[in-house]
């Protein structure tokens, strides 16, 4: 996503993957009500995103792996990257687009394993690395990023 800076009135709008941001003369690009305008765009620009790739891609990995589920959610969620329900419905932030490709499908396949076993037991991380053989790698990695916007 890009940022565009342009002097006029405060305002954040997206267009593609481009947001232009208007800033008032004389205000504070790190004032936090400007970086909460940018924050709000980006936000809106991540939805977008996620909402076209993410449930195509869990749906390639579920069909290609095995697994089934309900229904996909989308949440801005300040702790976490996804969820998974007793009743299959999969909960995904829309941060998650700003990860590596193979940290989303990481993921992805956390949360679908965790149709089929709701915890963290040996059976569970049995499953995911039959999916992602090099899990723990990419566990590490993820530990380095914020699911927070």
């Amino acid at each position: 996503i890009g940022l565009v800076g342009i002097a006029a009135s405060t305002s954040a709008r997206c267009s593609g993957q481009i947001i232009r941001w208007r800033i008032a003369p004389g205000s504070d690009p790190d004032s936090p009500a400007q970086q909460d305008v940018i924050r709000k765009a980006v936000r809106k620009a991540l939805d977008v995103e996620a909402k076209a790739y993410l449930p195509r891609r869990l749906g390639y990995l579920a069909e290609h792996y095995g697994f089934a589920f309900r229904e996909i959610r989308f949440s801005n969620a300040k702790g976490r990257w996804g969820s998974c329900s007793s009743r299959g419905v999969i909960s995904l932030n829309v941060a998650l687009m700003r990860l590596p490709m193979e940290y989303v499908d990481y993921v992805l396949l956390h949360e679908l394993s965790h149709t089929r076993h709701l915890n963290h037991s040996a059976a569970f991380w049995a499953e995911v690395e039959r999916c992602y053989p090099d899990y723990k790698r990419a566990r590490r990695q993820l530990k380095t990023y914020s699911p927070y916007l």
